[in-house]
C-alpha cells in the first residue's frame, strides 16, 4: 500500500492530507472525538452503551503511571495515548520494574483485550506502549475466530472484568492477502491454512480490484470480526450495561498510527 499515493480506508480512497486531518488517537479533542465514536460504534452493534454512559467529563485520561482504566472510555484514551508515545519515539515501556514484576506474581488486571494478527511487525504491547499486566492480548493469522479465542476473550471480560476489546487488523496482512489470492485463483492452501482464508472469505471486497482488494478487506475483516464479537450474548449484555466496548481499529505500518474503523 506504500506506493500508492491514496489510501483505501474503511472500502473507500482518502488522500494521506485527509488521513491526518482524521488522526483520530491525537491526544486533545480529537482523540475525544474518536473515543466517542468508538464507544458509539460498540454501541450501535449491539444496541446499547449510550454514550451518555461515558460522559465527555470524565477524569483525565490514566497514564502508564496512573491507576488502572476501569472504563471503555478510559481503556480507549490509555491506549490512544500509548499509540501516540509510540509513533512519535517517546516510548515510556511501563511497568517493568522489580516491584511491578512482583506484585503481578499474586495476580492480574489488565484493562484491555486487544485480538491482533500473529504479524510480528504489530506487537499490541509495543504499539501500545504497555508493560506487564497491561494488555491481555490474544493473536490468531487475520484475527480470526475460533473456540479458543472466543474463549480466551471472554476469559477476559468475564473472569477479569476488563471492559474494553480492541480487533487490531493492520496494513499488508499476509492472512488477508493469502485469503483473497486463494479466493481468485481458486488455490487450494495447504494444512490449516485454508481454514484461515475460509474464514477471512467473507470479509473480502469485491468492489474493489488488486492491492486495493487486499486493503479493503483488511477493514472489512476487522469490522465483520468486531460485529461477530457484539453477537457473542454474554459480551453483549456487558455492553448493554455500560461495562464493555468493543472496538474495530487498524494499524498503519507506514506512520505507526492506529486509528478506528467504522
Amino acid at each position: 500500500m506504500a506506493k500508492h499515493q491514496r489510501r483505501v480506508v474503511g472500502g473507500r480512497y482518502v488522500s494521506p492530507v485527509k488521513l491526518r486531518r482524521d488522526d483520530h488517537l491525537r491526544t486533545g479533542t480529537g482523540r475525544r472525538t474518536f473515543l466517542r465514536a468508538a464507544v458509539a460504534s460498540s454501541a450501535a452493534a449491539t444496541g446499547g452503551l449510550a454514550l451518555g454512559t461515558i460522559p465527555a467529563s470524565a477524569a483525565p485520561p490514566a497514564t502508564s503511571s496512573g491507576p488502572r482504566p476501569s472504563t471503555p472510555w478510559q481503556a480507549l484514551d490509555e491506549l490512544a495515548a500509548g499509540n501516540r508515545r509510540w509513533r512519535t519515539f517517546h516510548q515510556q515501556h511501563p511497568h517493568e520494574s522489580r516491584s511491578v514484576r512482583n506484585a503481578l506474581v499474586s495476580g492480574q488486571h489488565p484493562f484491555a483485550v486487544i485480538l491482533g494478527c500473529i504479524d510480528s511487525r504489530v506487537p499490541p504491547e509495543l504499539v501500545f506502549d504497555q508493560g506487564l499486566g497491561d494488555l491481555l492480548t490474544v493473536r490468531s493469522a487475520g484475527e480470526v475466530l475460533d473456540e479458543a479465542v472466543l474463549g480466551s476473550i471472554a476469559y477476559g471480560v468475564l473472569e477479569l472484568e476488563i471492559p474494553l476489546i480492541l480487533v487490531l487488523g493492520h496494513q499488508s496482512c499476509g492472512a488477508v492477502a493469502a485469503a483473497v489470492h486463494a479466493d481468485e485463483s481458486g488455490e487450494q492452501l495447504p494444512a490449516h491454512i485454508q481454514y484461515l482464508a475460509d474464514q477471512i472469505r467473507p470479509a473480502i471486497d469485491y468492489s474493489q480490484h488488486g492491492d486495493a482488494r487486499v486493503d479493503s478487506t483488511v477493514n472489512r475483516n476487522a469490522g465483520l470480526v468486531r460485529r461477530r464479537l457484539a453477537a457473542e450474548p454474554d459480551l453483549a449484555a456487558k455492553v448493554a450495561a455500560g461495562e464493555l466496548a468493543i472496538v474495530g481499529a487498524r494499524y498503519e505500518l507506514t506512520s505507526q498510527l492506529v486509528h478506528a474503523l467504522d
